[in-house]
């Protein structure tokens, strides 16, 4: 069955879907976008995610194409028209259109590019999750604004093809002698019971995933604290965790080689993941209104 995307105002088949090689996304690099997770048919806390890519639209200067309402129907549609596998993973990318090769922004009257797809989304399996990953570590080479979510991803890119050198599941950024993230995740850590996050500044994608996990500490008698980890207090974790929209919650047992804490997913990951899950079944799956950040 043919997949079918969203391409500037069209809804047609994503191999029927095709740009001008002068678009500035494909020259430059120039754009922004975001993932939104659909559970059972229904988008995962979309005002907050729509929120975000408006936020990543303002701070490079493109001008939101659609209403809030006229994005929640085209993604509404799109769901619902490949609605052939029920958990998906959407993905919007919206770029500053095409125009002559300038690296000045071209005149107000172009148009920005905007296209959505879908893919099945794919969560790790039990014996994943049972296990943990492992993952290594290098310096964060990226730019000074990556609360951006900024599709040129090059430096994302070269470190996430690091962990595929190394046979790993993800590298976890280092810059200053703090923990940043990951190449495509939040990077959470334990310490004595507590739970640690790395505060939102612009060294960091703010993750919906991110939130939902310290939300659920919240509402849970979990102890947790949003500060800055520095890499010695990372190294010397009790846990270490992953988040993402695709990973959900996941242990990192293993970081450059050196065993995390016991070398199996800890005590308050097993809680947290069972939690999320949850969250997933009675939340997710079942659209509540929600009014976070």
């Amino acid at each position: 069955m043919s997949e079918t995307v969203y391409l500037n105002g069209s809804f047609l088949p994503l191999e029927q879907a095709t740009i001008p090689v002068l678009d500035r996304g494909f020259i430059f690099g120039d754009g922004v976008y975001e993932v939104v997770p659909v559970y059972s048919g229904q988008p995962f806390r979309l005002d907050e995610h729509l929120a975000r890519l408006a936020n990543s639209l303002e701070a490079i200067r493109i001008r939101n194409p659609l209403s809030l309402a006229e994005w929640q129907g085209v993604i509404n549609r799109l769901v619902h028209t490949n609605d052939h596998f029920s958990d998906q993973s959407v993905y919007i990318q919206i770029t500053r259109g095409v125009a002559p090769r300038n690296q000045a922004f071209p005149p107000s009257s172009v148009a920005p590019t905007v296209f959505i797809m879908s893919m099945p989304l794919d969560t790790p399996t039990q014996a994943l999750v049972q296990s943990g990953v492992s993952a290594i570590t290098a310096l964060d080479i990226r730019w000074q604004r990556c609360n951006i979510k900024a599709i040129s991803l090059l430096a994302n890119v070269l470190l996430r093809q690091e962990a595929v050198d190394h046979g790993v599941a993800e590298t976890l950024m280092l810059r200053d002698g703090y923990l940043t993230e990951g190449s495509s995740s939040n990077i959470l850590i334990v310490e004595q019971g507590k739970l640690l996050a790395p505060p939102k500044n612009e060294h960091m994608l703010p993750g919906i995933t991110y939130d939902v996990v310290l939300e659920l500490a919240e509402a849970n008698g979990i102890a947790y604290s949003v500060e800055p980890i520095s890499e010695s207090r990372l190294r010397a974790a009790d846990e270490v965790w992953l988040t993402s929209s695709t990973k959900e919650v996941l242990a990192i047992v293993s970081l450059d080689n050196a065993v995390v804490g016991t070398g199996k997913p800890g005590p308050l990951l097993k809680r947290m993941y069972a939690l999320y899950q949850e969250f997933k079944k009675q939340v997710m799956r079942r659209q509540v209104p929600h009014h976070g950040q």
